[in-house]
């Protein structure tokens, strides 16, 4: 693996070297602290003020050599424009065509300063992390909260692209007119911003600025939910070409989009299911989350499979939501709730989430993972939406054959069918990809083929930096090189794995689980809360839970396309965090009368806060979690799918032992005291954190 003091000194541009950050001497720097340090505390103090001086120095370096180069590049505009101006009375063809390739040098030019910018960043944040590792200091919280808010900030210089907005409206209104001067009277400023013609280098400059200022935009907020990794470099867009097969990715994007769908079909008849056996209505929460209690060890099982085969787990999944499906239909004219239960778990059994996600990582080439991880996020939210909305429309009673065919029974026999079908077009389209020969050691564990392997699954789960071998390679801390090898390979137990989690990551997993839960308990008790006090019956619970379903991809759009670049990924979280507990706190029954107005409400303002929440805690948590945890089948996909999957099972637990003690009349505040205690601290942990998410 390539040391990043190394990398630093390659990707520097000729001529610019003198500008750079000085990573190696600062890493220095720390090394010494460290040992001085390790004398007793009377240093610390010096050290911090010391480290904090040469900081400020190198980024005001970096800042005074960012401000000289616009400033070339400006005169140069300005030439340029004086140039073009002479030829608004006998413009010639080939002057034009100079012109706009002087014009497209430029652009490459800036490009070339914001790719600059990003390596001497990324090079801040290394040290950054690495003196608060050596150290045991907060001192990113201290340096960040100093710099970054003062109105005098030279780090916001090296973070956010200051300046280049008005040189690309420069660069796109010249080009622009370059290009129409065929009779077209209309100028940038007259067109939507989206409707401007735009040239390839334009299109180059705003890729390049908002990587180094994480800007995103619709496809890529959604893909982040995905948490599959995305290629940062030209030099990988043939990886997995030849594992690429568009039917096997359609069979995948199926897989998840049914899988939801049987998920949330009966939530608006669990509680109908549960009395018809005899059992209370709060039973709901029970067969509900009995699915998400298997999915906790299914997830397991997939992720370490999914390191040898697609088609199987697959295969093993229709199978076995197939049966279970089947149970659970059965379960009525057998009169047996266990049945019912047993049903659902075997559901659970077959969570392919895993696996539908390592799809996409390993076998979805570059160029289109990014619209692949979009698509999985759209076929979850899709399955979400649908499955109340089909259950709202299975409105029948009738006997076929000595089976009950109602709206409780229907949801089991309707998925079993969807997966009947599913297995037979899996089976006769998917095409297993090639892992290479090395692919059953690995998942034996073979010492032999680790390594091997290892370098070989190119494409992980979670986008994480990409220098992160650098904390375990410096040349002055190297051990044995067994003990270094050790160190780079993934996590091999769920112990293992939350040994690698800093106090970030763990905050991130923590509010991962609140947004969860407070869903969970939204969604699984609103049957049953509906039906106590408005009376509302299957159908008008289905469209409830639907419109609720079919609001994520919406809000998605508006968060990644418009805030998430107005403001900063942390700053977007504890506001929507804020949303959220506001929206739980609006749910509870505090008078006499509770309306539908107030619980529509408060539900609408819970879910689309915990979907803005999720978005950006994915985000964040990709890029703070650790690259050992980007790999293997303990990956941090799996970490936070289990945070999400716990969640679901402790607020279903929550709703039946609510149920239980307090009774259908005190159920929704009994449920909601929790998941205000679980969301209130999470917004405290974040905010202790506040200034780790800085990087």
């Amino acid at each position: 693996m390539v040391n990043f003091s190394n990398k630093l000194t390659k990707d520097q541009i000729p001529g610019w070297e003198e500008y750079y950050f000085n990573y190696k001497m600062l890493k220095g720097r720390v090394n010494e602290y460290t040992e001085q340090t390790k004398e007793g505390t009377q240093y610390r103090r010096r050290v911090l003020k010391d480290f904090s001086k040469l900081l400020d120095d190198e980024i005001e370096k970096i800042v005074l050599f960012m401000i000289e180069q616009q400033g070339l590049i400006a005169a140069r505009l300005e030439d340029l424009g004086k140039r073009r101006a002479r030829l608004q009375d006998i413009p010639l063809l080939q002057e034009i065509t100079e012109l706009r390739e002087d014009y497209r040098s430029v652009g490459l030019d800036l490009v070339t300063l914001l790719k600059f910018v990003e390596l001497n960043a990324n090079a801040v944040r290394k040290i950054l992390k690495k003196f608060d590792e050596r150290l045991g200091y907060k001192f990113t919280d201290y340096y960040v909260r100093s710099r970054s808010n003062h109105p005098y900030s030279q780090l916001q210089q090296v973070f956010r692209h200051v300046g280049i907005g008005a040189v690309v409206g420069a660069l796109s209104r010249n080009l622009s007119d370059l290009e129409e001067r065929q009779g077209s009277y209309l100028n940038i400023y007259d067109q939507h911003p989206l409707a401007i013609p735009k040239d390839p280098i334009i299109d180059l400059i705003t890729a390049t600025a908002d990587k180094l200022t994480n800007s995103t935009n619709f496809l890529r907020f959604l893909g982040q939910h995905a948490l599959i990794a995305q290629a940062d470099s030209t030099d990988e867009q043939h990886v997995g070409e030849d594992k690429y097969h568009l039917m096997s990715l359609v069979l995948n994007l199926a897989n998840t989009f049914l899988y939801m769908v049987n998920t949330y079909i009966v939530v608006p008849t669990a509680d109908g299911y549960a009395t018809s056996l005899g059992a209370a209505a709060t039973a709901c929460g029970a067969v509900i989350g009995s699915m998400a209690v298997a999915q906790v060890f299914s997830s397991v099982y997939f992720s370490a499979w999914s390191n040898r085969s697609y088609f199987r787990p697959l295969l093993f999944s229709s199978v076995v939501l197939l049966l279970g499906n089947v149970m659970y239909a059965m379960a009525f004219d057998l009169g047996s709730l266990t049945i019912l239960l047993l049903g659902r778990v075997l559901c659970g059994m077959g969570s392919a989430r895993a696996v539908n996600r390592r799809y996409i990582s390993d076998c979805v080439p570059p160029r289109i993972r990014m619209q692949a991880s979009a698509a999985f996020v759209s076929a979850s939210a899709l399955g979400m939406a649908c499955g109340p909305a089909l259950a709202g429309l299975l409105q029948t009673n009738f006997s076929l054959y000595g089976l009950t065919i109602n709206q409780i029974t229907l949801p089991g026999w309707i998925m079993a069918f969807g997966w009947l079908v599913y297995l037979i077009w899996l089976w006769i389209s998917f095409q297993e990809p090639d892992l290479g020969p090395d692919a059953k050691n690995f998942y034996e564990g073979s010492s032999s083929s680790t390594k091997k392997m290892e370098q070989g699954f190119t494409e992980h789960l979670l986008p994480s930096e990409q220098d992160e071998e650098d904390d375990n390679g410096d040349e002055e801390h190297n051990e044995t090189l067994s003990s270094s090898t050790t160190t780079l390979r993934p996590a091999s137990s769920v112990a293992s794995a939350y040994t690698l989690l800093t106090p970030s990551v763990k905050v991130q997993l923590l509010i991962y689980f609140m947004l969860k839960y407070a869903m969970e308990i939204l969604l699984a008790e609103s049957s049953v809360v509906t039906g106590y006090y408005f009376g509302w019956d299957i159908g008008t619970v289905s469209v409830f839970l639907a419109v609720l379903g079919l609001s994520v991809l919406p809000v998605n759009a508006i968060v990644g396309t418009y805030i998430s670049n107005m403001f900063e990924d942390r700053q977007i979280l504890v506001a929507s965090e804020m949303a959220l507990l506001a929206g739980v706190m609006l749910s509870f029954k505090l008078t006499v009368e509770y309306t539908a107005a107030q619980y529509v409400c408060s539900a609408v303002l819970t879910f689309v806060s915990a979907e803005v929440v999720e978005g950006v805690n994915l985000s964040l948590l990709s890029r703070v979690m650790s690259a050992r945890l980007s790999r293997g089948t303990y990956n941090g996909g799996l970490l936070s799918t289990e945070a999400g999957t716990v969640a679901r099972v402790v607020a279903d637990g929550t709703i039946t032992a609510a149920g239980l003690l307090a009774g259908e009349g005190r159920l929704l505040n009994a449920t909601l005291l929790p998941a205000l205690l679980v969301c209130v601290a999470s917004i405290a942990a974040t905010l202790s954190t506040y200034n780790s998410l800085f990087y």
